[in-house]
């Protein structure tokens, strides 16, 4: 059974290459514990359910993965990316050949749970800061191979993407700085090259000074504690966006969107957020 429409945001092509990766590494040239002990002719049905409360990412990436290995396998999900779910939640009921479906299931468990959970960890950031009117933030911190998928399941958890890539927007970094000399000297650099939107990380109150007044779009504020932080938002007054980044934790990440800042950003929700407990239990088709 072909499966569902991708949600929007996630590319066909980039989801067919991490599943024949993944699929690449676990199976190889064959499961030779079905094809060993499962005979052709059984048929599994099995649900899928939350073991734990989660935000669900990466249904259809599941779906996929059954649906390549077994083309005769039916993948019926009951719930929806993005969704809140409390643990024992049924996301999908599966049904087919059983070889197929144990060959497909490990594949499609990782790709799901580690997708959900970085869903799961981001609208916990997320709800941390629910109300200040700053906008949580994910960043080019992945794992290699996974970043579309990532910044999605991000998306699911309630952050905005920054950059997908280093191609898709200037960021200005100590260590550019420190090719260049100044703050100030790299973002005249990437202005007279005609690159829009140019942002520039700054560690201390005068380095935005120098940032402003160089003509940068927007700040990143790096490793700053509280007090600089609201430091920097007075000197900027509004004129641009400003994104605090460096250390977040859930513990702080409240005090620091209640600054003022427009934009706080998280490395670990797509380079360290756990993956999720999901189940897969099975049973002999009636």
């Amino acid at each position: 059974m072909p499966p569902s429409k991708l949600p929007e945001g996630l590319d066909e092509a980039d989801v067919r290459r991490v599943i024949d990766a993944a699929l690449a590494e676990d199976v190889g040239d064959g499961d030779i514990t079905s094809a060993s002990v499962v005979p052709k002719e059984t048929r599994f049905k099995g649900v899928m359910a939350a073991r734990e409360p989660i935000i669900l990412a990466g249904i259809a990436i599941a779906e996929r993965v059954f649906a390549q290995v077994e083309p005769a396998s039916v993948f019926t999900p009951l719930a929806r990316d993005g969704e809140r779910l409390d643990a024992g939640a049924v996301i999908a009921r599966i049904e087919g050949p059983a070889q197929g479906l144990l060959t497909a299931e490990r594949t499609a468990l990782n790709l799901l749970q580690h997708l959900s959970g970085i869903a799961t960890l981001t609208r916990r950031y997320a709800d941390a800061i629910a109300g200040t009117g700053c906008m949580l933030l994910d960043t080019r911190k992945t794992i290699p191979g996974l970043r579309r998928l990532a910044k999605y399941a991000s998306r699911m958890g309630g952050a905005m993407n920054h950059r997908m890539g280093l191609y898709d927007g200037v960021l200005i970094k100590d260590n550019h700085v420190a090719v260049c000399g100044s703050v100030g000297e790299a973002i005249r650099r990437a202005k007279a090259d005609h690159r829009p939107n140019i942002e520039a990380e700054c560690d201390t109150l005068a380095q935005v000074q120098e940032a402003l007044d160089a003509g940068a779009d927007l700040i990143l504020l790096d490793n700053m504690m509280a007090p600089t932080l609201t430091e920097a938002v007075n000197l900027v007054a509004g004129q641009i966006p400003l994104e605090a980044s460096g250390g977040v934790t859930l513990e702080t990440i409240r005090a620091i969107a209640e600054t003022g800042v427009d934009y706080v950003s998280v490395g670990r929700l797509t380079q360290s957020a756990p993956a999720v407990d999901i189940g897969l239990d099975w049973q002999t088709h009636d």
